[in-house]
């Protein structure tokens, strides 16, 4: 199975427009509160963009590249070939707490959450892979018309009506066991919406 099967609205982008959204991937992970010796799950990791900056970021900690595609974490191993506290697993999302020898104190979902077919139901599982008082991160584009979101002058992101709001988005994610603990703005189209494990 692949990514795309998963994540039926969801597909890598090039990495010349990605690296046009988001051309200081460090300054969007200090952002999200991520900071040396945790241990971060960047799922849905794609090439290892993200994960590659995490691993600057938390110095011992460790952080666990995870996709359900093995092409990708190919390339995302490639990324972080200098990277000595990267794992690497593949699998399927909704086996996560099974698939991590131990829960997590942090995880990343960067620009996939919109995909996903049961939003719930994978937030269950996110929260059953967190420590207490763990935090889940959800990187999400603003719910804006995709015309109006270009990245080298073509229309990018997901379709208009796949968009999620913040409180699209808490309304989701709070029922599974978390509270929005703060929202960070990623100009120009994004948001990071950092939700706390209560339960």
């Amino acid at each position: 199975m692949t990514q795309q099967a998963f994540f039926p609205a969801t597909v890598m982008p090039d990495q010349d427009w990605w690296h046009a959204l988001w051309p200081d991937p460090d300054s969007v992970i200090q952002a999200l509160r991520i900071t040396a010796g945790m241990t971060v799950v960047d799922l849905g990791c794609g090439d290892g963009y993200f994960t590659q900056a995490i691993a600057r970021q938390i110095d011992s900690g460790r952080v666990i590249g995870f996709d359900l595609d093995p092409a990708m974490l190919t390339q995302a191993q490639a990324t972080c070939a200098d990277m000595p506290n990267c794992d690497w697993l593949q699998g399927d999302a909704m086996a996560l707490s099974q698939l991590i020898t131990q829960p997590a104190d942090y995880v990343l979902i960067a620009n996939t959450f919109h995909g996903v077919p049961d939003k719930l139901a994978l937030t269950r599982e996110i929260a059953a892979s967190l420590q207490p008082a763990g935090h889940f991160t959800i990187i999400n584009w603003h719910p804006l018309p995709r015309e109006t979101t270009p990245v080298l002058g073509q229309p990018r992101g997901p379709r208009t009506e796949l968009r999620m709001s913040v409180a699209q988005t808490q309304q989701t994610v709070e029922p599974a066991g978390f509270v929005l603990e703060a929202l960070v703005e990623l100009p120009p189209y994004h948001y990071a919406a950092i939700f706390r494990k209560t339960a």
